[in-house]
């Protein structure tokens, strides 16, 4: 019997790896023969190194790096096991996670240390790089990211911005003389799984600065100032972005990796898919399992369970979603390949229990799902 696991991680809880390894430990107790691949995956957020360097057989590196408050500090990206590709994660290096609830700061944030994190894989030789945007506490349009990588961003005394959102509203001229000419030479993926434009309702500021520490009045001023940089950089680069779906991703960084660097952007998981050539493994599968930390209306838009499901489909094999809990429209999901899909808590619990006790649950419910698809053989 050949099994694939290949589940996103239960964010807050248990890693992707963590995750298929529980899984797969649950299927030898029901299947001790069984041939386990696992296979972690993500879909551009938290996790995407780990994942991909694990189901690639890479390496994991670190680099100092400026936080999203400037603050130096430990990062983490990957050499893919072809030798040729980098992966890096967003955040890292910019992410949300590395600021306490009240250190949260749209207007000074900055993507600076992912910028660091790009220029370490080019010193590295490598020329094809992913990036995965998501999980990042800024809203500086890349601004930060390009500065590291050579761009000058100057005000109307000619004076360099400080790092943040706030700070484009006083740019006066972007300087790409200093760019980085390497980036002429890469490959750039985007693992975005957003469609949002930079500005408006549905951009940047407006749908994603609120969790990053904007209220109303700032999300206002932080719209603004990131219109008025799409300006200024499309003046200097020739490109326009601000519509283009993605671009408002991680607080804009979509839109900077179009501006200033030859970057493509693609949905997360597919990408992922790709670089672990999922769709040549799952073929001949008996069956996949998957998972996440919460299956909801969301996950039927494209997020990690439904990209392993359509890749699975194309081959005729089944796929079951086990997810540390079930909200509004998870049902939905039966609809884009996903055969069944079960929470992996056996009883009532506080969410705190659950995620403390993730593996352990996790576990357990794989075994309960083998149990039920070795009755249903007999």
């Amino acid at each position: 019997m050949r099994i694939i696991v290949a589940p996103d991680s239960y964010k807050g809880s248990v890693s992707a790896l963590g995750v298929a390894q529980a899984m797969e430990r649950g299927i030898l107790k029901i299947h001790p023969d069984a041939d386990v691949l696992k296979m972690p995956i993500a879909d551009g957020g938290e996790g995407t190194v780990e994942a991909l360097v694990a189901a690639t057989g890479g390496e994991l590196r670190h680099q100092d790096v400026a936080d999203p408050l400037g603050r130096r500090i430990r990062a983490h990206w990957g050499i893919l096991g072809d030798g040729r590709t980098a992966v890096i994660e967003m955040a890292s290096a910019s992410g949300l996670p590395l600021l306490a609830s009240a250190e949260r700061d749209p207007l000074r944030a900055t993507t600076y240390g992912t910028g660091e994190l790009l220029r370490a894989a080019l010193d590295a030789g490598l020329r094809k790089i992913i990036i995965g945007i998501g999980g990042s506490a800024t809203n500086d349009g890349g601004a930060g990211m390009a500065r590291a990588l050579g761009v000058r961003f100057i005000d109307a005394a000619g004076k360099e911005l400080p790092d943040g959102g706030s700070a484009l509203a006083r740019l006066a001229a972007v300087d790409l003389s200093g760019i980085d000419p390497r980036l002429g030479e890469s490959d750039i993926l985007v693992a975005c799984d957003v469609d949002n434009p930079l500005c408006g309702p549905r951009g940047a500021s407006a749908v994603f600065g609120p969790q990053k520490g904007a209220t109303p009045a700032l999300v206002a001023e932080l719209d603004a100032a990131l219109w008025h940089f799409a300006t200024i950089a499309q003046a200097a680069t020739g490109r326009t972005v601000a519509e283009t779906a993605g671009a408002g991703a991680a607080g804009g960084m979509g839109a900077g990796l179009l501006l200033f660097t030859p970057a493509k952007l693609r949905p997360g998981v597919e990408i992922v898919l790709d670089a672990v050539r999922f769709g040549e493994t799952v073929k001949g599968a008996d069956f996949v399992i998957t998972g996440e930390g919460r299956t909801d209306f969301q996950t039927a838009f494209g997020k990690a369970p439904v990209g392993v499901a359509k890749a699975a489909k194309l081959h005729r094999v089944p796929v079951f979603c086990l997810s540390g809990s079930l909200g509004e429209g998870a049902d939905e999901t039966l609809a884009q390949g996903i055969d069944a899909v079960m929470s992996i808590c056996d009883r009532p619990m506080a969410l705190d229990e659950c995620m403390a006790r993730g593996e352990e649950l996790i576990e357990a419910a794989t075994t309960r799902l083998c149990r039920i698809l070795r009755a249903a053989r007999r």
